[in-house]
C-alpha cells in the first residue's frame, strides 16, 4: 500500500510541475522550416493544396459548409481526433495560409505554407506555424516532450515523399 501511495503522490507532483512550467511559458509561438524539393511550384501548390491523404497522421478528411467566406473541413488524426479548419489565404502556387477553427481544442494556430520556385524546376517550401496553447500541461508537452517543430518537420518528410512518389 504504501507503494501505491508513494507512486500516485509521485505522478502528482510530476503534473503539479508540468504545470507550473507550463503557465510560466507563452502561449504563443512560432515555428518554421524550409526544404527544398525538385519540383515546380504548381506541382507542390497541387499536392498541399488537394486532398490529405498522403500524410499519414490524416486518417480521414471531408469538407464542411464555408464560414464567413472561407472554405472550411475536418481532419481526423491518428487519435480519432476531428478538427475543424478554415483557409484564411490561398493565393496559388505561392501561399497557402490555413486556420485551426475547431473549438475547445487545448491548443490553436495558422500555418502559412510558401513555395517559392529557386532554379528551373525546383522549389523551396517553408512552412510557419504560429501557434496557441492554451492548457498548461499541455504547453508543456508540447514545447518539452513534443516540441514545437515535430509537425512541421513530419509535414515536410511526408510532403517529400508524396512528391518522390
Amino acid at each position: 500500500m504504501k507503494w501505491v501511495i508513494l507512486i500516485v503522490g509521485i505522478l502528482v507532483l510530476a503534473a503539479v510541475a508540468m504545470a507550473i512550467a507550463g503557465a510560466m511559458l507563452p502561449v504563443k509561438h512560432h515555428a518554421s522550416r524550409t526544404a527544398r524539393f525538385r519540383k515546380p511550384p504548381e506541382a507542390i501548390y497541387a499536392v498541399i493544396a488537394g486532398p490529405p491523404d498522403w500524410h499519414p497522421g490524416v486518417k480521414a478528411s471531408g469538407g464542411l459548409p464555408d464560414a464567413n467566406g472561407r472554405k472550411r473541413w475536418w481532419e481526423q488524426d491518428s487519435h480519432g481526433k476531428k478538427i475543424t479548419f478554415e483557409l484564411v489565404e490561398d493565393s496559388p502556387p505561392a501561399r497557402r495560409v490555413t486556420r485551426i477553427a475547431g473549438e475547445k481544442l487545448p491548443f490553436g494556430g495558422t500555418w502559412t505554407v510558401e513555395v517559392a520556385p529557386v532554379s528551373t524546376g525546383e522549389s523551396e517550401v517553408r512552412v510557419a506555424e504560429d501557434g496557441e496553447v492554451y492548457n498548461v500541461i499541455f504547453r508543456f508537452m508540447s514545447r518539452f516532450i513534443f516540441g514545437y517543430y515535430g509537425s512541421i518537420d513530419a509535414y515536410l518528410k511526408n510532403l517529400a515523399a508524396k512528391l518522390e512518389a
